[in-house]
């Protein structure tokens, strides 16, 4: 039996060996999309999405996020502890709220450090990380035409490394896939400095709109395993 199950680990390594070797970049990041979004449905994608964000030693942050891609619209209104706090982005106005009030003073704009640009970093993440991997397909992605196998938190992926162009982003990404599936179950980026960036553990899934999207997001930095935070996607 120990026999049988060694050589079916070998079998399975090799095979994964040979499909790194014999796909592309691209090629993969084609099979993953068709995976995650069969029908092609995120670039007119217009949906709400609840995310309950949770981190050690802090109470809990639930945002409602909208999205209209074809009209550029973007909002997010999220509640923590006391306050709510709204961010609306459409085409290039950018609109703050707090607590309701929608013209709220300087001192409350500087007291809880709200901004439009602010407003715009919540919409890239937002729009970045759920549109995954669809997203990589944006001008100024760099897709790495070399596929490596790699083991991590022993589970065997092939990982695809994207790195931006310098106006977009200096950060580079791997992003793992199911070799079976080409499901996206973890990404990973690192800064320029040793040892810097974070790793991210996706499980479940939630179908919206037809995608296929990460439910539980667990953030880990990748020096020391050091746990971060979970973004928990409730619909």
């Amino acid at each position: 039996m120990y026999r049988l199950s060694l050589l079916l680990s070998l079998l399975f390594s090799f095979n994964l060996l040979v499909n790194a070797q014999n796909i592309s970049g691209k090629e993969l990041l084609e099979k993953a999309i068709k995976y995650h979004d069969p029908n092609g449905n995120w670039e007119t994608f217009k949906g709400t999405l609840h995310v309950t964000m949770t981190t050690p030693n802090n109470p809990k942050r639930d945002s409602k996020i909208e999205i209209n891609l074809p009209s550029q619209f973007f909002s997010v209104e999220a509640k923590r502890g006391e306050n709510t706090t709204k961010y609306t982005v459409e085409k290039e106005s950018c609109k703050i709220a707090f607590n309701g009030n929608e013209n709220p003073s300087e001192a409350i704009l500087k007291e809880h450090k709200l901004s439009c640009d602010r407003a715009n970093l919540f919409k890239n993440y937002y729009t970045y990380l759920y549109g995954l991997p669809m997203k990589l397909k944006d001008n100024g992605t760099i897709i790495d035409d070399k596929v490596e196998k790699k083991t991590f938190k022993g589970k065997e992926y092939l990982v695809l490394k994207a790195t931006y162009d310098a106006n977009v982003g200096k950060d580079t990404w791997y992003f793992y896939f199911n070799p079976k599936t080409y499901a996206m179950e973890v990404y990973q980026f690192f800064k320029a400095t040793k040892d810097s960036g974070e790793y991210i553990l996706l499980s479940e899934e939630e179908i919206i709109n037809g995608i296929k999207m990460p439910k539980v997001r667990a953030w880990y930095y990748n020096k020391n395993d050091g746990y971060l935070g979970t973004d928990t996607l409730t619909k």
